[in-house]
């Protein structure tokens, strides 16, 4: 995925790494301002936007709760699944396989259904809300993607630097923490800001259990009002600002983490 560039407004005097920053934290403040601001020019839009500005903004605000929370512990799960993908002892390795193969396998959405309504069959006891067993799903789902790209950033490291590692007295823990890992996770990086952003679209799969996103306000609206058009061209507008302003952001963490000199 080709990432944006950093704002043309900032001074080309300054550092690559200060420019980054500070795109970072402007696209960031613009995306929170967006999700508590954007009721207010929905609400001067006609019928029948203008009466549902609250629940557009609402379900906004859901759909980046998702996929934040997801996002985040799907790149924890790549990073073990990867692990252990990579592991010496058969059975871990086994696991991670069939993970990887089981969830990149299947639709998401049957994914979505199954935590929802048969996980908690199989786990008595166990109760997840609609947002939480959205979260699982996602989370599941993104994992198993960014543990083939975190795979491959490992193995793209060179072996000669574990094995200069361990001979400066490294252990194989301190090697993997601080020589491995941050190159590796550096050159997975563009594949997992693009499995981010492809997160923020597919959280719209939440609606078929009832969590109450963007894509699911949209559907409610217009089942009420029967005005499809309006009602979708406004929540494909959303999101399209939604991910415009997180391409911009991981473009400029991509860049702050001097991804291109790999």
């Amino acid at each position: 995925m080709k990432t944006a560039t950093t704002l043309t407004f900032l001074p080309t005097t300054w550092s690559r790494e200060r420019r980054s920053a500070v795109t970072i934290a402007i696209a960031i403040a613009g995306l929170v301002a967006f999700l508590w601001l954007m009721m207010l020019p929905l609400s001067l839009m006609p019928e029948p936007i203008g009466s549902a500005a609250a629940q557009f903004a609402e379900g906004a605000r859901v759909t980046v709760a998702l996929t934040a929370v997801a996002g985040v512990i799907g790149i924890l799960l790549g990073v073990f699944a990867a692990l252990a993908k990579l592991s010496k002892f058969p059975p871990l390795r086994w696991a991670a396989n069939f993970y990887v193969w089981a969830i990149r396998g299947t639709p998401l959405l049957v994914q979505v259904l199954f935590v929802f309504l048969a996980l908690p069959s199989l786990v008595p006891g166990l109760q997840l809300s609609d947002f939480n067993s959205a979260v699982v799903a996602l989370a599941f789902n993104a994992g198993a993607y960014n543990a083939e790209a975190i795979r491959a950033g490992i193995l793209a490291i060179n072996k000669g630097q574990t094995e200069a590692a361990r001979s400066l007295g490294l252990t194989p823990f301190m090697t993997f923490r601080d020589v491995i890992f941050p190159q590796s996770f550096r050159i997975a990086l563009p594949p997992l800001v693009n499995n981010f952003v492809s997160l923020l679209k597919d959280s719209s799969l939440a609606y078929v259990i009832g969590v109450v996103e963007l894509s699911n306000i949209g559907n409610r609206i217009q089942s009420v009002t029967f005005q499809p058009i309006p009602v979708f061209i406004t929540t494909a507008t959303i999101y399209l600002i939604l991910t415009s302003v997180m391409t911009q952001i991981s473009g400029a963490i991509e860049r702050q983490l001097d991804v291109e000199r790999h």
